[in-house]
């Protein structure tokens, strides 16, 4: 019985040629230099990939920064029109030269950036382009000829960003 505990507790040796031993020597440290290169992949590719989410929020955080600063210029524009309209500045003519100005300059910043109207007026009804707010009658006109733009339509780049609202017509 003291064999059989013996059997039991003793560690079983294995016999290998010195050749096999150093084969799987070799390749055990193989193994673990590939594990150690794998994990330090890994820790390469996770801070790469939350460097990469962190410049993806700062992107998406500051993208309309040059467009938000050619807006501002816009806006002092404005404040300087009221701030004249409000001392009684008395030249309308030039108040109403203001004004189109800052309108001619915000749409030259639009169309940098790729903005553009839909044209709609005396044009066929297409529901890619335009929303049908209201239908009149009248018989001079093609059905579904675009009557009058209530509100403006735009495209950015090709993409429609705001239908046009439309008043169409009906026979």
């Amino acid at each position: 019985m003291d064999e059989d505990k013996k059997d039991i507790n003793a560690e079983n040796v294995v016999t290998l040629k010195e050749s096999e031993y150093l084969d799987l020597k070799n390749a055990f440290e193989k193994s673990k230099a590939s594990q150690d290169n794998l994990v330090r992949v890994h820790a390469d590719f996770e801070n790469l990939r939350k460097r990469l989410e962190r410049e993806k929020q700062d992107f998406l955080k500051f993208a309309n920064e040059g467009i938000i600063l050619e807006l501002l210029n816009i806006l002092d524009d404005l404040e300087r029109t009221i701030n004249l309209a409000e001392n009684k500045h008395e030249d309308l003519d030039v108040f109403l030269k203001g004004v189109e100005m800052i309108l001619a300059h915000l749409y030259d910043l639009l169309k940098e950036h790729g903005v553009k109207p839909i044209e709609a007026e005396g044009k066929i009804f297409d529901p890619h382009f335009h929303e049908a707010l209201m239908q009149v009658e009248n018989k001079d006109l093609a059905d579904h000829t675009i009557v009058e733009v209530l509100q403006k339509g735009y495209l950015m780049y090709e993409r429609v960003i705001r239908t046009a609202k439309v008043k169409v017509s009906k026979k």
